[in-house]
């Protein structure tokens, strides 16, 4: 298990190059990888029991303690990325299944990667845990109504079947892993190491999936597939930052939300893309899941070395 530890931190450190090889192959033979489609959804589920696994009651217990900076997250999170991401697909030259697909990417709710970003931004760590359990929580609602709203006027959108496939994919692994750790925790306690190594295998799967299957689209639209991601993750991280200042949040709190809000959950996104509408319109989830990581992974650095200084109402409430 200590090898698989090892292995997996190693992967998790060279995710983002290890997704963009495993990309490029997909992407040179196709016809090896295209049948990998089917399984993108199991694959997702996998991912998401893994995250379930990681929680703890405790979790939760921020939303209670600072529900002011949980609420800002939660909203800025579904306001926005679906926002830009809607602004994006409205204002560029994308057909309508790249449009779909930006927005799917806007509409989801925060990556189980932002957590170990927080971390390392010397950010509020609770808070980002806090927002990416809640708002996973909240996807089989918020998402199908969102991407309806915001992508009906590109292609049909049938959010009955959005929220069923979320809620298999993303609510039951979640929950039950959840039950797992609370239940069997010895157990679980085992396998956590090898944990990381499973989401990087399985995105890295998901990504090959969705590449081979729209090798063509990604050959012809990827300069501007990249420019739409880029702009809607710096766009976000940004945004996020600004939301949490102007609402007057510490600099943990402002670090986690901008984390939080500028990484999505992008197997989501591809999943529901493959599965309700074709493989083009999960191009940008396949895009966006190396970059965020990639920005993340620079703006935790910048931060990392950047101490936070006290808030003034936290250190008053400390020393009282």
């Amino acid at each position: 298990m200590q090898q698989l530890q090892r292995i997996g931190e190693w992967a998790g450190r060279w995710f983002p190059l290890i997704v963009i090889v495993a990309g490029a192959v997909a992407l040179a033979a196709p016809d090896a990888f295209r049948g990998w489609s089917p399984a993108v959804p199991w694959l997702l589920a996998l991912i998401m029991l893994g995250m379930g696994l990681t929680l703890r009651p405790v979790d939760f217990a921020y939303v209670a303690r600072r529900p002011v900076a949980f609420v800002i997250g939660i909203v800025a999170q579904y306001v926005i990325m679906p926002g830009v991401g809607w602004l994006l697909a409205t204002l560029l030259p994308v057909g309508p299944e790249l449009a779909v697909g930006i927005i799917l990417v806007a509409c989801a709710p925060g990556g189980t990667a932002s957590n170990v970003m927080v971390y390392l931004a010397k950010g509020d760590t609770a808070l980002s845990v806090a927002m990416t359990s809640v708002s996973t929580l909240l996807a089989p609602i918020v998402t199908p109504v969102l991407v309806l709203a915001l992508a009906g006027r590109f292609l049909p959108v049938d959010p009955g079947a959005l929220f069923v496939s979320i809620l298999q994919v993303v609510v039951v692994p979640v929950l039950l892993g959840f039950l797992l750790r609370r239940f069997a925790e010895r157990q679980v306690e085992a396998v956590l190491p090898a944990l990381p190594l499973v989401s990087v295998a399985g995105i890295t799967a998901v990504v090959m999936a969705v590449v081979a299957g729209s090798a063509s689209a990604l050959l012809t639209s990827g300069l501007l597939i990249l420019v739409a991601v880029v702009a809607h993750n710096v766009l976000g991280l940004g945004l996020g930052y600004l939301a949490a200042r102007l609402c007057g949040l510490d600099e943990t709190a402002r670090r986690a939300i901008s984390i939080e809000v500028g990484m999505q959950n992008s197997g989501l996104s591809a999943t529901l893309a493959t599965t309700h509408f074709n493989p083009v319109a999960a191009l940008p989830a396949a895009v966006f899941s190396v970059w965020h990581n990639i920005s993340g992974s620079i703006l935790a650095g910048y931060w990392a070395r950047r101490p936070v200084e006290p808030h003034p109402s936290r250190s008053q409430s400390h020393a009282g």
